[in-house]
């Protein structure tokens, strides 16, 4: 793959093979971050879990202090009352039975979150092939499905963000933007490592943390000694 001149540039800030600490690839990432718009800072942690096995699996969410910086649109599958409620606490599509042909047929996908109330996951399930591999499946351990609208709503809004491991067993997940101070950037960090370790497996033995990579959207990635975490 040909990296153009500016992340050339930055890459010479980073030493190949050296493991960072937590604030100094954090002061990198901001400093490598050089696009022209506001770039993601997210994380890569490789785990030592295998994740075809159930009792391996990691899956949860975790609100970051200082939020993503990105504005999320929140779809929420309710009725009646809850349908109200989810409305009044700002969520930006509330709807039932009526949106499944606009999904599957019209590929209507204007939000980045679905929340649903218990008694309309049968409306949903019927959405699982093209809501699941979007990762946008309505799921009780990432608190997306709910009665409790109004809280579910306002976390995702203040900043709530679900981890989980994808085939490789590597969790991918955002911890604010390049604008964000190294202060914001580092609370955020060190919220999603404490998560993180609290999932640990209990059936999981050896390293759980393999690797830990911090990088803007459009930088290279500094890694993190993952040992000074734990």
């Amino acid at each position: 793959m040909k990296h153009g001149k500016k992340y050339m540039e930055a890459s010479k800030l980073i030493e190949r093979g050296n493991l960072y600490e937590k604030e100094e690839a954090i002061a990198l990432v901001k400093k490598s971050a050089v696009a022209k718009f506001d770039e993601t800072i997210e994380a890569h942690i490789r785990t030592g879990c295998d994740g075809r096995h159930a009792d391996q699996q990691i899956r949860g969410a975790v609100v970051l202090p200082h939020g993503t910086g990105k504005k999320v649109r929140i779809l929420v599958f309710a009725k009646d009352a809850k349908a109200e409620e989810a409305l009044a606490a700002g969520a930006d599509f509330v709807g039932g039975q009526e949106l499944i042909p606009k999904i599957q047929n019209e590929g209507w996908f204007d939000f980045d979150v679905v929340v649903a109330t218990p008694d309309m996951m049968g409306v949903v399930g019927r959405l699982g092939r093209v809501l699941g591999p979007k990762g946008l499946m309505p799921n009780p351990k990432a608190g997306t499905v709910t009665m409790d609208v109004t809280k579910a709503v306002n976390e995702i809004k203040a900043g709530k963000i679900e981890y989980r491991l994808d085939k490789t067993n590597i969790i991918h997940v955002p911890v604010g933007k390049a604008s964000f101070t190294e202060e914001q950037l580092a609370d955020n960090f060190q919220t999603l490592i404490e998560a993180i370790l609290k999932a640990k497996p209990a059936a999981l033995k050896g390293q759980y943390l393999k690797s830990v990579t911090l990088t803007s959207t459009m930088g290279p990635g500094v890694k993190i000694n993952p040992m000074k975490l734990a």
